[in-house]
C-alpha cells in the first residue's frame, strides 16, 4: 500500500536506527539487483541507484527486472547507465547479485518469482553470501514458503521488510522499513537502505512473519480511517451539510496531513492512484487482514465494512468504465472506498455534482462569492 498516513508526519519523527554502523567505509559495494518497479518499487530503486550508502565505495550499477520492460528503460534514462542496469530476467538477477530486493503487487506474483530464484539457484548454488529483502506486502504464511525455497542453498537468506508509506515518501526516502529475520542480513540491509531509502527501521526480530504481520496491522489502521472518512462525508451529503464542511471539520479537529488529503480526495472525487494506492490493493490487503485477524480471534468489524464497501467501489468503477465514462480515473485509488459508503445511502457512487445535496452546495458556494 500502499500507504503509511502522511510523508510529512514522517518526516517530523526522528530518524531510528537499531543496528551499527561499519567503522569504515567499505572498499566494494556489493551487487544489488531490484525485481519489481511499481510506485513503490520504482522509487526504492532509483533512491538505491543514485544515493548509495555513504559507508560503501564503489556500489556497482543497480541491476533491474519488471515485467513491463519500459518501466526498467524509464529508470535507466533517469539515473544513467552509471548506477543502473537491466536484467534479462529474475533469473539473471538471483545468480548475479548478492543483495536481492523484491517489491511486486501480490502473493501469487510473489510466489511465482521465487519458484523462478529456485530454479535458477539450483543450476548454479551461491558461493558466497546471499540476501533476499522480501518488500512485498504479503500474508504472513508466505514467508515460510519463501524461506523454503531458498533455505536449501548455502550462504543463502531470506529477510522480510514490508515498507510503510506512500509513493511520495517512497520518492523523498521517508519509507518506514519493518524488517524480520537473520539478524547479520538485517544489519547489512539497514545499512544499505537508510538513508537513501527509508528514515526508519524497526526490528522485529527473527521471526520472518511478524514484520508481515506488523504491516498488515497498520495497514488496518489506514484503511479503517479511510471508511470512518468516506461514511462521515456520506452521512454530511445526506443530511445536507455538504461535504465541504466537513472538510473543514477535518482540518480544524484532525490536522493530520495524511487525513486531510484523504479527506479531499474523498470530497473532490480525486480518485487517480498515480501517488497513491490503488483500490485492488486494498482489496488485497483486507483480505489479509481479515483472514489474519479471524486466525487470532480478533474481531475487526471496520475492516469487514471497509472490505464491503471497497468491492462495491471497484464494482462501480469497472461498470461505469465498461459504460464508457471517460471521467473516471483508469486506476482507482483505494480513497474510493467512499463510492462504496455512498451507494450504500442511495447516492451516487461516482460523479457526486448529480445528486441534490451536492447542487445545494454548489449553490450556496456560488452565491457567497
Amino acid at each position: 500500500m500502499s500507504n503509511v498516513l502522511s510523508p510529512p508526519a514522517l518526516v517530523a519523527q526522528s530518524t531510528s536506527f537499531p543496528f551499527s554502523r561499519p567503522a569504515t567505509p567499505g572498499v566494494h559495494g556489493r551487487q544489488v539487483g531490484f525485481v519489481g518497479l511499481g510506485n513503490i518499487g520504482f522509487a526504492m530503486a532509483k533512491n538505491l541507484a543514485q544515493n548509495g550508502p555513504e559507508h560503501v565505495k564503489g556500489l556497482p550499477p543497480v541491476k533491474v527486472w519488471n515485467r513491463t520492460q519500459s518501466k526498467s528503460e524509464k529508470l535507466l534514462e533517469l539515473v544513467g547507465a552509471d548506477k543502473a542496469s537491466i536484467a534479462a530476467s529474475p533469473e539473471d538477477i538471483a545468480l548475479q547479485c548478492d543483495i536481492i530486493v523484491v517489491n511486486l503487487s501480490s502473493d501469487d506474483v510473489v510466489r511465482k518469482i521465487y519458484t523462478r530464484f529456485n530454479e535458477a539457484l539450483k543450476s548454479s548454488p551461491p558461493e558466497k553470501n546471499k540476501i533476499f529483502v522480501e518488500t512485498s506486502t504479503i500474508y504472513p504464511s508466505l514467508a515460510g514458503e519463501l524461506d523454503g525455497l531458498l533455505s536449501s542453498f548455502p550462504h543463502t537468506h531470506l529477510i522480510t521488510c514490508p515498507v510503510l508509506g506512500n509513493p511520495i515518501a517512497a520518492e523523498n526516502g521517508q519509507l518506514l522499513l519493518i524488517m524480520s529475520g537473520n539478524y547479520p542480513s538485517k544489519k547489512e540491509v539497514a545499512n544499505l537502505f537508510i538513508p537513501s531509502v527509508g528514515r526508519k527501521v524497526v526490528d522485529l526480530g527473527g521471526d520472518l512473519e511478524k514484520a508481515l504481520t506488523y504491516k498488515l496491522m497498520a495497514n488496518s489502521m489506514i484503511l479503517g480511517n479511510l471508511e470512518i472518512l468516506a461514511e462521515s462525508l456520506t452521512f454530511a451529503e445526506k443530511s445536507g451539510i455538504g461535504s465541504e464542511r466537513v472538510l473543514d471539520l477535518v482540518r480544524d479537529f484532525f490536522p493530520a496531513p495524511a487525513v486531510i488529503a484523504y479527506a479531499d480526495k474523498m470530497a473532490h472525487e480525486k480518485f487517480d492512484a498515480t501517488n497513491g494506492f490503488s483500490i485492488d490493493g486494498g482489496i488485497k490487503d483486507a483480505t489479509h487482514i481479515r483472514r489474519l485477524s479471524a486466525k487470532y480471534n480478533c474481531p475487526m468489524p471496520a475492516i469487514d465494512t471497509a472490505h464491503q464497501h471497497l468491492l462495491t467501489a471497484r464494482a462501480l468503477h469497472l461498470r461505469q468504465k465498461n459504460e464508457g465514462h471517460a471521467d473516471l480515473a483508469s486506476t482507482l485509488d483505494w480513497s474510493g472506498i467512499v463510492a462504496g459508503t455512498r451507494a450504500a445511502a442511495g447516492l451516487s457512487g461516482f460523479n457526486r455534482a448529480h445528486d441534490p445535496t451536492t447542487l445545494i452546495e454548489i449553490e450556496e458556494r456560488t452565491s457567497s462569492q
